[in-house]
């Protein structure tokens, strides 16, 4: 909107006499909008022994090398395939006598891969290459009670893995030990705001928001082999140590008795 400039010498002057009327905002109407509170952050570890795991293994067998590829007899596949099958129904049969449950072993599915081996070399010819197949069937083994493990994994050496490629630690209850973590961080934010509370001479409300700034989270820990066992010193001891949950959380407290 304009006026005409008569209107607009009277009306500025009119509009600046308003504005030095209105009393400035005081400090108490500044703290009135101002909402009192105390935020707090925190951050909690939890520390846990795992109480599960899983063993990882690999059996595999070769054909014979020959030129090329295309070489390879069909006759020796199958013979590879026949071998390797019987070497893995005996490794499960052997695990099953150590008092595993059959369906805590699985057999992943057949993996057929083409080598390439180094170059012979022949008198004074150029060197040959070789190939041949590997035929290879991974084993996936669920231990529940880890006082097996170390004889389970005398019974995988004992039938001859060609890869044993090492321990998956796990929980069998995740959610309770992520739950656990997020509790501690919790009440690690109250001890921090009841100690700032204390110091500063100031009374806690309620709590007025809350949120995780780091939500837990369970990763199984994975461990290769290892064997405490000096020589001639008895049978192995496998340590499965611990895993590390971390749980960051943000809370805020009302301040009350604020004048």
């Amino acid at each position: 909107m304009s006026f005409p400039r008569p209107a607009r010498a009277l009306f500025l002057p009119a509009l600046v006499a308003m504005l030095s009327i209105a009393p400035p905002m005081t400090a108490s109407a500044l703290a009135a909008e101002t909402p009192h509170r105390l935020d707090v952050q925190a951050q909690a570890e939890l520390a846990v022994v795992p109480d599960r795991a899983t063993l990882e293994a690999r059996l595999w067998e070769h054909t014979p090398a020959v030129a090329q590829a295309a070489d390879v007899e069909a006759d020796a596949l199958r013979e590879a395939r026949e071998r390797l099958e019987e070497r893995a129904a005996a490794l499960i049969q052997r695990l099953e006598a150590q008092g595993l449950a059959s369906e805590s072993i699985t057999a992943g599915s057949l993996q057929v891969q083409p080598q390439r081996l180094s170059d012979v070399q022949r008198g004074d010819d150029k060197p040959e290459p070789r190939v041949r197949t590997r035929l290879q069937r991974p084993l996936s083994i669920e231990v529940e009670d880890l006082a097996q493990l170390p004889a389970l994994l005398d019974a995988l050496t004992a039938a001859g893995v060609n890869a044993l490629d090492g321990v998956r630690y796990d929980l069998s209850d995740r959610e309770a030990a992520t739950d656990e973590a997020l509790v501690k961080a919790l009440a690690k934010a109250r001890h921090k705001a009841e100690l700032m509370a204390e110091t500063l001479g100031i009374e806690l409300g309620e709590v007025i928001a809350a949120s995780e700034t780091r939500a837990p989270v369970f990763q199984p820990r994975m461990m290769a082999m290892s064997d405490a066992r000096a020589e001639g010193a008895g049978p192995a001891e496998y340590r499965p140590g611990t895993i590390t949950i971390e749980a960051g959380v943000n809370v805020s407290w009302a301040i009350d008795g604020q004048p």
